[in-house]
């Protein structure tokens, strides 16, 4: 297989972009809700607090629903919970994604490992399928 025949689209999550959405929109409404709602005796301070902590989950969220590996000619750029990083080609030894992982793991030249929470296990067959041709994009990286 040659690098022109593997699929270089992005990686994402199926369930893991669904279910973060709606729980993030639920927590938002329920607390904007519960902070119109609640007993005068609460001051305008706890129903802001309440939002904000609704817009903070909510957030939280937003982050989870927009994870993504990224294949590009200079390397992986990964993009877990936190800020992404590009991951340059030769710096990838291998991916591993054995039975219980809930993710595949990139084992770098420096000996570190790195999560690709963008194939996720919870995605079934798709998502060995999706290991496989990050493995395949690994062995022939994209020019």
């Amino acid at each position: 297989m040659t690098a022109a025949d593997v699929p270089t689209h992005v990686f994402r999550p199926r369930r893991g972009r669904v279910v973060p959405v709606i729980v993030g929109v639920v927590v938002l409404v329920a607390a904007i809700v519960l902070a119109v709602l609640l007993p005068e005796k609460y001051q305008l301070v706890d129903r802001v607090m309440i939002t904000a902590m609704g817009a903070a989950i909510a957030g939280l969220m937003s982050r989870y629903a927009t994870i993504r590996a990224e294949p590009r000619g200079e390397g992986l750029w990964v993009r877990n919970i936190g800020p992404g990083r590009l991951v340059p080609w030769p710096e990838i030894e291998a991916v591993r994604f054995s039975g219980g992982m809930p993710w595949p793991r990139l084992d770098l030249a420096d000996g570190d490992d790195l999560a690709v929470m963008a194939i996720q296990r919870a995605d079934g067959t798709d998502a060995v399928l999706e290991a496989e041709r990050l493995a395949d994009l690994i062995a022939q990286p994209p020019a």
